[in-house]
């Protein structure tokens, strides 16, 4: 099981490049950034939880600019979105900036994705809320086509390119030995997620973690009814916050990777809860739980 760290990375909170560095150095396996594009003032759309929308929504870096000068300050580091919005992005210019990225960090890119749920964003980027889903999919299916052919098309309800060049290629392959890049779908358990990542995703982002017990048999069955091994089907519990026992449970459960949740803040605040978290992630690879 690896694991890593997740952060809205802003123009105010630790450098990113410095947090890159500092999760390596502490034996961690991977940081994931997400995605929002701006934020229309007139706040329509309520936050999830119900709660006043944090500061960070206004303030975050685009991800795949933020990744890549991570990508050249580390070594090892698995570089990630959680999640990044295709719905919101021309899929053409947003294949050849995840291969780029890919090609450059050496193979270490993980795009997970997601539907979004801020309905006044998505409105600025022509895509009506109820379509996110089928905008999301086709999206990413036609980046999926430019990563592996040599001569990609595509056409679709929301995307249409004839036959078309684009290199980098991405450096990693996918089973079938394709150049690609590992999609990850974010979001809650449930028939239409389930339907989606068996068709065009390599791993599921449950949002932190919460009834896996009873998910996964369900999804791992509509893995294998599709003919897919459900032991090459990434599971990546995301913005969790770390306890022993939880580890324990997820390692139990098979999962991949765990992705814990660092609050937007500057290094002073940082750092010292990164050090916990390397911390109990070695007591927990030594054997040494408490749970």
């Amino acid at each position: 099981m690896r694991y890593g760290v997740t952060m809205f990375a802003t123009d105010v909170s630790i450098d990113v490049v410095e947090l890159g560095r500092a999760v390596e150095e502490r034996g961690l396996d991977s940081l994931w950034l997400p995605e929002h594009t701006h934020i229309p003032t007139s706040r329509r759309t309520p936050h999830p939880s119900g709660s006043e929308l944090p500061e960070k929504y206004k303030r975050s870096l685009d991800p795949l600019v933020a990744l890549a000068a991570v990508a050249s300050a580390t070594t090892t580091l698995r570089l990630g979105t959680g999640i990044l919005l295709p719905a919101q992005r021309d899929p053409i210019v947003t294949a050849k900036a995840v291969a780029s990225l890919d090609h450059v960090s050496g193979g270490r890119v993980a795009l997970g994705v997601g539907y979004g749920w801020n309905e006044d964003e998505m409105a600025d980027h022509g895509v009506a809320y109820r379509a996110r889903r089928a905008v999301a999919r086709e999206h990413v299916l036609a980046m999926q086509a430019l990563w592996h052919d040599d001569e990609a098309s595509f056409s679709g309800e929301h995307v249409q390119f004839p036959p078309s060049w684009s290199w980098p290629k991405p450096a990693q392959h996918d089973r079938e030995g394709r150049p690609a890049v590992p999609v990850l779908l974010g979001g809650g358990a449930g028939p239409k997620l389930f339907a989606h990542a068996v068709e065009y995703a390599d791993g599921w982002m449950p949002i932190g973690g919460a009834g896996l017990s009873t998910a996964l048999p369900t999804l791992r069955a509509a893995l294998e009814d599709a003919g897919r091994d459900p032991r090459h089907f990434e599971v990546v519990p995301f913005a969790s916050i770390p306890d022993r026992g939880k580890l324990d449970h997820y390692r139990s459960l098979d999962v991949t990777e765990v992705v814990f949740d660092l609050p937007s803040a500057p290094r002073d605040e940082v750092l010292p809860l990164l050090d916990r978290f390397a911390a109990i992630v070695g007591e927990h690879q030594d054997g040494r739980s408490d749970a």
